[in-house]
């Protein structure tokens, strides 16, 4: 195993584990017996790790995850779509390549439609795109069986299972594509039909695990979410 491939699937493994580790201790909690204001934070931390496994599934998506080990890096991004929600791995590839090859464009499976511009109705038609009837059902099913049939609590399941991968989707939407490619007054600048954020990179990393830095991604989008940092310095130094 070669030093990147070693590193992106250590990366990768450790997002999974944190997630898997702080859903596991949070379905177990007695939420009624903690202090409320601890709840917020748990469902912050849990909401940021739920975006994690997206952002390693977008990775794996562009072969970066495990660069020299096709089956095991497809195989990780198989993996974080189903625990995040379900998603075909191989129809999330198609859409996020028709993105790159058409972005911001009616060919762009993530852009709105020309008639849901604003935030929300853009979001609610994203959405529509991607998740479908029997994701919801297989949902609903992994839902009761935790309930009915392992006994987790349904404040818990909710609180933590259901209303952070609910607002991941909201995480990765803002940072990821509303503010990347929507249009700016004067335009769009190049054929990347995109824009990055200006914010440091520890509160890039924080908002979306760098994806804010969006005009580098497609500028390279062979680079990993967490070199994206010297990518952005790398052409700033250049302009």
């Amino acid at each position: 195993m070669t030093k990147r491939t070693f590193k992106g699937v250590a990366i990768a493994l450790t997002i999974i584990g944190a997630w898997a580790a702080c859903l596991a201790a949070l379905l177990t909690v007695d939420v009624i017996a903690i202090s409320p204001w601890l709840v917020v934070p748990a469902i912050a931390v849990q909401t940021f790790l739920y975006t994690g496994l997206f952002i390693t599934a977008h990775d794996a998506m562009h072969g970066t995850v495990a660069p020299d080990n096709r089956k095991l890096n497809d195989l990780i991004g198989t993996v974080v779509v189903r625990l995040y929600a379900l998603f075909s791995y191989k129809k999330l590839t198609e859409k996020h390549w028709e993105h790159h090859d058409h972005p911001a464009s009616g060919q762009d499976p993530d852009y709105h439609n020309g008639e849901h511009r604003g935030f929300f109705a853009w979001y609610f038609n994203f959405l529509k795109n991607y998740v479908g009837v029997f994701q919801i059902i297989g949902m609903a099913v992994v839902f009761n069986v935790l309930h009915h049939l392992l006994g987790v609590g349904l404040l818990q399941l909710n609180l933590f299972w259901v209303v952070p991968a609910l607002l991941s989707t909201v995480q990765l939407f803002y940072f990821g594509t509303y503010l990347p490619h929507k249009e700016p007054p004067e335009g769009y600048a190049d054929r990347h039909r995109a824009r990055s954020n200006a914010y440091s990179t520890w509160v890039s990393f924080l908002t979306c695990y760098h994806f804010g830095y969006h005009w580098e991604h497609h500028e390279k989008p062979g680079v990993p979410w967490w070199r994206l940092p010297q990518v952005r310095k790398k052409f700033e130094k250049s302009v």
